[in-house]
């Protein structure tokens, strides 16, 4: 038999963030494709839409008219899947019946008045003007007595259910953990118990002293291809020392986080030179009014595209059922992305 070699054979790799495995396959990056294969949905070649709900001056869909922004711009989204102004109720019927009232604040953040540019076209200056954004709205809402919890994010690109195309992400905060922090919170809590350190820079120190999967570094943060992956082009961007939560950052480390969040976007543009979809956000400590020192922000992008702008990787089946599965590598992945020009395709031509 054949010595086992983790490009070419099925294994299993451990997530210790969450407590998770992903089943990695890469022989199967080998088949024929023959499935579906997504249109490309050009990007808006426009900076202002009259027709856009999210352009500067415009009406938007609810009645309420944006102000002539400049920056970026946040407002309390006119659909918000949770509500502050809701009753408090709760249902706890034995072991299968349970559930209670969720309040929460939805909102929108524009990240810049020009319809027709993406975070990696966006200047360093621009997208940390994003981040003081995210710091702020994380400040204010994390304040309120019964916000536990702010998650920011992105969702960009149809494929990802992105309703508009003005580049903008949301801001949620509620009453709960939802489940992805909670599982890391768990964890981390346990690592620092037994560490006295962060989990998360004792993992970005060991991946760089191994540089198999790392993109590139700066001086606060680190962008890696994680080792635990699921997703074909997964990245993470982690710190290099402690930084619980937006409000540990001062202005060089946003301006490095800033630099960090384009220079990644610019990558994933320069792979199949389009704009590459992804639904990303950060992780960080809870709003609880709780010390966090095992907690560090650390921001994740989860792009579903595999083998081109027309191919995207499918959770389904097995990963529905048992546990995701991927069919690159992390390494190979990593090597991919830090092997690609630095400079945005469209800038080059």
């Amino acid at each position: 038999m054949s010595q086992f070699d983790f490009e070419e054979h099925s294994h299993r790799r451990f997530n210790p963030f969450t407590g998770d495995y992903v089943q990695v396959s890469p022989h199967r990056g080998k088949r024929p494709w023959q499935g579906q294969q997504e249109k490309v949905v050009a990007s808006p070649s426009i900076p202002y839409d009259p027709t856009c709900y999210l352009c500067p001056g415009n009406d938007r869909i609810g009645g309420k008219k944006n102000p002539s922004y400049t920056g970026p711009y946040i407002f309390v989204n006119d659909f918000g899947a949770i509500t502050a102004d809701i009753p408090d109720g709760n249902l706890d019927e034995g072991e299968f019946f349970k559930a209670k009232s969720e309040k929460g604040i939805c909102k929108v953040l524009c990240f810049s008045p020009r319809h027709d540019l993406t975070v990696p076209e966006l200047s360093i200056d621009e997208v940390k003007a994003v981040i003081d954004s995210w710091q702020e709205e994380y400040k204010i809402l994390g304040q309120m007595p019964w916000v536990n919890h702010v998650q920011i994010f992105e969702n960009k690109g149809q494929i990802m259910g992105c309703s508009n195309p003005h580049p903008h992400g949301q801001i949620w905060a509620q009453e709960s953990i939802p489940d992805e922090p909670a599982k890391k919170a768990a964890r981390f809590s346990e690592y620092y118990a037994r560490k006295g350190s962060s989990m998360v820079v004792d993992y970005v120190h060991q991946e760089l002293q191994k540089q198999q999967r790392i993109l590139f570094e700066n001086n606060t943060f680190v962008a890696l291809v994680p080792f635990w992956a699921v997703w074909p082009f997964e990245a993470m961007i982690a710190p290099k020392l402690h930084l619980a939560s937006l409000l540990d950052l001062d202005v060089k480390q946003k301006r490095d986080l800033a630099a960090a969040y384009r220079q990644l976007t610019i990558l994933y543009d320069n792979l199949f030179e389009v704009s590459f979809p992804y639904s990303g956000g950060i992780h960080q400590a809870p709003t609880d009014g709780k010390p966090h020192p095992e907690w560090d922000l650390h921001m994740v992008f989860y792009p579903p595209l595999l083998r081109s702008a027309t191919v995207k990787k499918f959770m389904v089946g097995y990963e529905m059922l048992a546990t995701p599965q991927r069919d690159l590598t992390a390494e190979k992945a990593a090597a991919i992305l830090r092997d690609l020009p630095k400079t945005h395709y469209k800038a080059k031509a």
